[in-house]
């Protein structure tokens, strides 16, 4: 349970043989231009955007809008999640074609919840060797979001690409475009990010999501500590791989020595280190899995407490494939330098776990901040060079620092009380520092570049939770094995589902428990289904919060009415839509059941946009005009395409943002 909440050239060829045919044959030359660069900032608010333009706090977004530079809000996805949502800018589909539904799916066959976007597999076949098994082989590592990503069409135009970081794309579609991918990059355990910190003093609760402790003793100041690595397929068992930390703290001067392997590092209180190696043997001279990470010394008196960040996958060796060209990565790096590899960079389980105060926090994302910038920096010094080609570039910045500083700046939030006043304008801050990327990519991209800003969702206030599956408990559509407790049950164990007729699993999905489809279904398809959903949807959009008596649930959407593609009949039949400051719980979300049906958020995870399409639309900006109708996510990838001349999927739902 605790392992699975903390963890998801034919071308060349046919280029080739027509070289070999046809010697003398002349290329025909690439037409110049377009040349587009896109500005991906994850989250960020048409509403808050207007705030801080007429406050006068973003000069180069002034800048761009009175070159001619136009703004609009833009629709997002059905539910407003980030794999959602940028699988619909990716495919230009939406979920019932690309089959992304929630950062979280269930197996009809085993009713167990599971990462939505990827799965890996280990070796199934091996040579023994005593205590070892050497793998036949390799482990795989698969993306499941179905579709033609828009990029795989565009070096055929004659388009240089380069499509960094975009969320979704982990591992990256294998093509002949430049690609880092984003969110949805393990780090070396394989799970979305598992910080450590090394302590004198540890919590009382030590089973975190997102986190371990490591509790050390000081003997004359000197300490030894672990790091977690991946599982050891080559050993039998599959153990756990560990890397060992020794470190001597001085506590009169403040700081600690730190040697893992061959590295050593000196740190004082309030310093981070550089990127320093880490190394996990698998085998003896045949095998080691790299990673690589950074510490940060927190307090050395009276206590230690050393973070340190998830162990990345080192971008010069990655054990698992994060870019194309492979070499991609290892060019970055020694260009700019090591570099988070993991989807999600800042790390907003540190600050909810307690290792980080909003402050280490913040300084943590500046870092991340300034690779992005270097990195961007890079890409538009290769870009300045480039005759026709596409830039994408992406910032996670808007989104983590929205959901995890929201409550200092909202009196509303219920954890506004115990917020840091000194950071009631950390977002504002972080849209300033986006600000300076733009001006950058105005600057650096050329005046006949087309530039584009885009984000794919907004943000509102999360103050209340629901609990779905409890609601569901309660009005007797989801019914529990005889004897079990509500409060005992987790990932769905425990429900009797030869009577249960309804269940959620995911921030925004609800199944029904279809016979035919689920192991043990018992809705009918057809006339009951369709009852059982008007049912349902009648009753949920009726259901108000009792400390208000406000409505909590906007829409419940029809999957089968909102929805278009081969993949409808695989999510969710009713998708939650929440008014602004309503959300799912998470609780619901992992198939758990609580005491009540609302209660307040008491996280520092304050912000969010799981909510209704219409509370949480994304920004559009273009320095050309923009003729579609509310244009939307869906409508990015065929506007690509016909800015190149590439003819536009008959499967992509979307339009062009240039046609009426």
């Amino acid at each position: 349970m605790t392992r699975m909440r903390r963890q998801v050239a034919t071308l060349l060829l046919a280029v080739m043989a027509a070289g070999t045919l046809a010697p003398f044959a002349q290329a025909a030359p690439v037409p110049a231009g377009p040349r587009v660069v896109i500005l991906g900032f994850d989250g960020m608010d048409p509403i808050l955007l207007k705030q801080f333009l007429a406050e006068g706090a973003l000069p180069n977004f002034q800048r761009f809008l009175a070159q001619g530079g136009q703004f609009t809000p833009f629709g997002t996805s059905i539910p407003p999640q980030s794999p959602v949502a940028w699988s619909n800018f990716i495919t230009g589909r939406d979920p019932g074609g690309h089959g992304i539904f929630d950062f979280i799916h269930r197996d009809p066959k085993t009713m167990m919840p599971r990462f939505s976007a990827s799965e890996a597999s280990a070796p199934d076949k091996f040579w023994k060797l005593g205590a070892w098994k050497i793998p036949r082989g390799t482990g795989k590592v698969r993306n499941l979001r179905q579709g033609t990503a828009f990029w795989e069409l565009l070096p055929p135009a004659g388009v240089d690409a380069t499509i960094f970081k975009v969320p979704a794309n982990f591992p990256p579609v294998d093509c002949e475009v430049r690609s880092l991918s984003g969110m949805g990059t393990p780090d070396i355990t394989g799970s979305y990010g598992i910080s450590t910190l090394i302590t004198t003093d540890p919590p009382v609760e030590r089973d975190l999501a997102g986190g371990r402790v490591e509790s050390v003793y000081l003997q004359d100041g000197r300490f030894s500590a672990t790091l977690e690595g991946p599982r050891n397929t080559w050993r039998e068992g599959d153990p756990q791989v560990l890397a060992a930390v020794d470190g001597v703290l001085d506590q009169e001067r403040g700081s600690v020595w730190l040697r893992s392997g061959t590295y050593e590092v000196v740190l004082k209180v309030g310093e981070w280190s550089d990127w320093v190696p880490v190394d996990f043997p698998m085998m003896p001279v045949v095998k080691t899995v790299h990673g690589i990470c950074r510490y940060y010394l927190i307090s050395a008196s009276p206590n230690l407490k050393l973070y340190v960040t998830p162990v990345q996958l080192d971008p010069s060796r990655p054990e698992m494939p994060i870019s194309t060209p492979p070499g991609y990565s290892r060019e970055l790096a020694a260009q700019t330098g090591p570099y988070y590899t993991q989807g999600l960079p800042d790390d907003t389980s540190a600050l909810e776990n307690g290792f980080f105060a909003d402050a280490d926090y913040v300084h943590q994302s500046e870092l991340v901040r300034g690779e992005h910038m270097r990195q961007l920096s890079a890409e538009l010094d290769r870009f300045a060079k480039v005759r026709r080609g596409l830039l994408y570039f992406y910032f996670n910045a808007p989104d983590q620092n929205c959901h995890m500083m929201w409550r200092n700046m909202d009196p509303s939030s219920p954890m506004h009380a115990s917020a840091d006043p000194a950071l009631a304008g950390r977002i504002r801050q972080v849209y300033q520092e986006l600000d300076g990327a733009l001006g950058l990519a105005l600057d650096r991209a050329g005046p006949d570049a087309i530039v584009m800003v885009m984000s794919d969702h907004g943000f509102a206030p999360w103050n209340r939770a629901f609990h779905v599956n409890t609601w569901l408990f309660q009005n007797g559509y989801l019914v529990l094995r005889p004897g079990v407790e509500p409060g005992r049950v987790d990932m769905l164990l425990g429900v009797d589902w030869s009577k249960t007729r309804a269940y959620a699993v995911g921030l925004n999905g609800l199944y029904l428990n279809l016979a035919g489809r689920e192991r043990e279904g018992i809705v009918k398809p057809g006339a009951d289904e369709k009852a059982l959903l008007a049912e349902l949807k009648a009753k949920l959009e009726a259901v108000t919060d009792p400390i208000d008596g406000k409505p909590a649930i906007k829409y419940a959407y029809r999957a089968d009415e909102v929805y278009h593609g081969a993949m409808v009949g695989t999510g969710p039949d009713i998708v939650m839509g929440y008014h602004r400051g309503w959300r799912g719980s998470n609780e619901s979300a992992l198939g758990r059941l609580t005491d009540t049906v609302f209660t307040d958020n008491m996280l520092k995870w304050s912000g969010d946009h799981c909510m209704a399409a219409d509370e949480v639309p994304g920004v559009l900006l273009v320095n050309r005009p923009i003729r579609r109708a509310n244009p939307a996510l869906v409508d990015m990838a065929p506007t690509i395409l016909k800015l190149f001349g590439v003819p536009v999927p008959a499967d992509m739902v979307g339009g062009d943002l240039f046609s009426e």
